[in-house]
């Protein structure tokens, strides 16, 4: 079975974890964090960041530092992972969609000035499957009216925006490093920021919110949010070859659109001319003219070998929002069609050009 998204490793990981146990420092401190930290913000544009547990925990630290808590309103699209959604609810706030744009799922900017009301205090926008949102107009309504940009830039190591990091462009930007990412530390995250005290309040709250003045004596709620040395080094030997990787990336879906060209019903992903993508999930869909369903295709590949998943499920259709009685009656047809009809292909860094070529003859031999 090619697998959908299997890590890259190599002996520079192991050489630099080594270090590591070998030091003794092993929990969340030791020179890997720091220098991880110091390393990562440095490639993403920003000046500082916080290392954490996992993606959710650097989105939930974010906006905790940020202020954000009961009563306020954090907007995001309505398709993406559940975790944007999970961060915003764990700080007492709620979450508001807003659809997709049709041709990379990212959220549509021209439908967010309606979903702003007087509770609302930031945006999340997602970099949704490694393509970059078209940030400047968003960007210019958030400034207008005075909220914060937290960028969940998770799919997204390296991708550029008009020549600019994702994660690096609004107030604070996270990221995911789960095994399936372009820079992994097997669990993992990271809030990347330019605003020293957005970055020195999430420094605090992510070590229990220790007072300045002493250890042990706590002035508001923090949370046990650290990344252990361990992890660094991983993740400081795979920002090595960072360009390496999306290099890889980059051939794996040139390789797909030219294998894949022609296939009858097939949409392959775009790249706008305005950014690069770095192609986190090769993401597809299917339109009417299929010759089946996409779970019917998705089946059939796994017969031939080739292990697919499903795009997101919207936020709207999740039972956990439904039974607080949020979104309920809600429509955003666009996250659901997407929804309904996309899927990913076999896309890890660890793919060979011959299984590509494997994933190709298959889709074809499903579709045609």
């Amino acid at each position: 079975m090619i697998p959908v998204n299997a890590p890259l490793l190599g002996e520079r990981e192991r050489e630099l974890v080594l270090e590591s146990l070998a030091s003794t420092w092993i929990s969340g401190r030791g020179k890997y964090v720091s220098a991880f930290e110091e390393a990562f913000a440095a490639y993403c544009g920003a000046r500082f960041g916080v290392t954490t547990p996992t993606g959710t925990t650097a989105l939930h630290l974010a906006l905790a530092a940020l202020g954000i808590g009961p009563g306020d309103e954090v907007i995001m699209p309505a398709l993406t992972i559940i975790s944007c959604a999970f961060a915003i609810t764990y700080t007492g706030a709620r979450p508001v969609l807003v659809d997709s744009e049709p041709e990379t799922g990212n959220l549509d900017w021209t439908r967010l000035e309606g979903a702003i009301t007087p509770r609302t205090r930031a945006i999340m926008p997602v970099h949704l499957y490694g393509h970059p949102l078209d940030l400047d107009p968003l960007l210019e309504i958030a400034h207008r009216h005075g909220l914060a940009v937290v960028e969940d830039a998770a799919e997204a190591h390296g991708a550029l925006y008009r020549g600019r990091p994702v994660g690096g462009i609004g107030t604070a930007g996270c990221f995911s490093f789960y095994a399936n990412k372009l820079v992994t530390t097997g669990e993992g995250g990271m809030v990347v920021t330019s605003d020293p005290q957005l970055a020195d309040h999430a420094r605090r709250l992510r070590d229990l919110a220790h007072t300045r003045e002493r250890r042990f004596v706590h002035d508001e709620i923090g949370f046990n949010y650290q990344m252990t040395n361990l992890q660094a080094a991983m993740g400081l030997a795979q920002l090595e070859r960072i360009d390496d990787s999306i290099a890889l990336k980059r051939r794996m879906a040139a390789q797909y659109a030219e294998g894949l060209s022609g296939v009858p019903g097939l949409i392959l992903p775009i790249e706008a001319p305005w950014v690069r993508s770095v192609y986190w999930m090769y993401a597809v869909r299917l339109d009417r003219g299929a010759r089946c369903s996409r779970d019917q295709a998705m089946a059939r590949l796994h017969e031939r070998g080739v292990d697919t998943r499903t795009f997101f499920v919207p936020m709207h259709w999740q039972p956990v929002f439904l039974q607080r009685g949020w979104f309920t009656d809600e429509q955003y047809p666009v996250a659901e069609a997407l929804s309904q009809t996309g899927f990913y292909l076999p896309s890890g860094l660890a793919i060979t050009p011959e299984e590509i070529e494997q994933v190709c003859e298959a889709v074809r031999a499903v579709l045609t």
